[in-house]
């Protein structure tokens, strides 16, 4: 008998390992094409190949899934561990480790659970850098020269703050155009930031900012996702430049509103906080001004009372010498009859003495030069006593202007340097009119040239024409042919007119004439 017996030879296929899982490769990717998994994103690995590794998970089941590296830059959401997803991609096989992954290359968030999960995630990790810590926020400067805006150019959101600060103080506007959702709206925006704080100080074209504003109008959160993104609100904490966050409306609330220096409710409160009343300022100026002369006048007005109290306190000169030209007059009354009666004496003596005509001639001789010489010591007297006092006058007048003088040129110092303040003052404000007007001018015509370029004029001088009825426009033949009257308004004027027949109706053919017998002709 032999030891080793024939294994009876079997019909089925041997297969290769490589068969088998391309075999497998084809028929998972033959079923599921392309597909949209719902799951929750767990373990997240990120190597320096660029490639995307997680998993997509639920309560019973995990599937392995890969974005490779061009896909992943792509990406409108990126992956986190923890947040639940809706991934769309390919089902396919891993022969080296007999698995199916699924090659994912879109990411969105499963509803708006999702997206505020991962939303408070990201604002908790970019609090603990200090991100939003208000000792970090800067103030914004009261008049800014130029005004940095990171928007849309096309939309109602320009306007706007254009107008506002138009309205309120007008102020030089470099718009920086960015997309304000989707995919290019993070990096946009960034760029916008960045590229406004790489600017030189004090360059002329163009001159750097002093204050950013990042506006948008109001939108869903998947709309303002673009500012929740990390690269956004890293810009906007690093930025030098004051930065003011005017993205959504008042209950709209962004990432980017933590890190800016101050967060607006509006595009249009952006606007005010950023540039004071025009008017204001200028009645505050008046106001000044008006302080400023009444402080002067003021000031004046007290010095010319103090100089009138002092010169009541020192007396009038005519006070001095009152009293002695009374007692002068009194003297000189009392002198002339004082004189008769002597005379008189004199005489009655003279008629009672017998003496000769010779001797009383001698001796009233006599007596007259001593009266004579009398009369001439008595002005010498009064003389000396008027120059006393004359000098004592004179003294204290001089000693009164010296005072005035002195008091009158401290105030003349004063008032001329409130007056060189105000010239000072006047020409700081004059400066900034003429420097700030021709700029302003500019911006006017170039709005009105885009205007009349914008305006339905231009299309009427290519040769169309706009119909207007009763109730407004008519854009279409069969209300116009509703219309009893309407208007056409042409590039030289407008003309009335009415329509004469339906617009679907077929032209009317001519009445055919009758025919007339060959022979002898109708006489109508």
């Amino acid at each position: 008998m032999e030891l080793f017996e024939d294994t009876p030879a079997s019909n089925a296929h041997e297969f290769t390992v490589s068969e088998i899982s391309g075999a497998v490769k084809r028929v998972i990717e033959g079923e599921f094409g392309r597909v949209r998994v719902r799951g929750e994103i767990g373990r997240v690995s990120r190597p320096s190949s660029g490639h995307l590794y997680f998993d997509l998970k639920d309560e019973r089941a995990c599937i392995a899934a890969v974005t490779w590296k061009g896909q992943a830059a792509r990406l409108s959401t990126r992956p986190e561990e923890g947040i639940e997803v809706i991934a769309t991609g390919r089902l396919t096989t891993f022969p080296g480790q007999s698995k199916y992954q699924l090659i994912v290359d879109e990411i969105e968030p499963a509803g708006a659970g999702a997206l505020m999960m991962m939303l408070e995630k990201r604002r908790k990790a970019l609090a603990a850098e200090g991100l939003f810590d208000e000792a970090r926020k800067r103030p914004l400067p009261y008049l800014p020269r130029v005004i940095g805006v990171v928007t849309s150019p096309s939309g109602a959101v320009i306007r706007d703050i254009l107008h506002r600060l138009r309205d309120r103080f007008p102020t030089r506007v470099l718009i920086w155009p960015v997309a304000v959702q989707g995919e290019g709206c993070a990096p946009q925006v960034t760029a916008a930031i960045q590229g406004f704080n790489a600017l030189p100080q004090g360059g002329a074209i163009p001159p750097r900012p002093d204050l950013i504003i990042v506006a948008r109008g109001g939108g869903s959160l998947e709309d303002l996702w673009g500012f929740n993104e990390e690269a956004v609100v890293r810009a906007a904490a690093e930025s030098a430049i004051p930065l003011i966050s005017a993205v959504g409306h008042e209950t709209d609330t962004t990432l980017i509103d933590f890190a800016a220096d101050r967060r607006a409710p509006t595009p249009t409160a952006a606007a005010e906080m950023a540039v004071p009343v025009r008017a204001d300022l200028a009645a505050r100026l008046a106001e000044i001004r008006a302080r400023t002369m009444r402080a002067a006048q003021g000031g004046n007005q007290r010095r010319r009372q103090r100089l009138a109290d002092l010169g009541r306190a020192l007396g009038r000169p005519q006070a001095l010498t009152d009293p002695a030209r009374q007692r002068f007059d009194l003297f000189a009354e009392r002198l002339e009859p004082a004189l008769r009666g002597f005379v008189r004496a004199r005489r009655d003596r003279l008629n009672a003495l017998p003496l000769s005509l010779s001797a009383l001639r001698a001796m009233l001789r006599s007596r007259r030069e001593a009266l004579q010489a009398q009369g001439q010591r008595l002005p010498l007297c009064l003389a000396r006593l008027g120059r006393s006092r004359a000098e004592r006058l004179a003294d204290l007048g001089s000693r009164l202007e010296r005072a005035r003088a002195r008091m009158l040129a401290d105030a003349g110092r004063q008032t001329r340097r409130d007056r060189d303040m105000l010239d000072r003052q006047a020409a700081r404000l004059a400066a900034a009119a003429a420097r700030m007007l021709p700029p302003r001018r500019e911006a006017l015509e170039r709005l009105d040239r885009l205007r009349q370029t914008l305006g339905y004029r231009e299309t009427l001088r290519r040769g169309f024409a706009v119909v207007r009825g009763p109730s407004g426009l008519l854009t279409d033949a069969v209300k116009a042919a509703q219309t009893p009257r309407f208007e056409i308004e042409f590039l030289d004027g407008r003309m009335a007119a009415r329509p004469d027949a339906p617009p679907d109706a077929s032209p009317a053919k001519p009445a055919r004439k009758p025919r007339e017998p060959k022979g002898q002709k109708s006489l109508f």
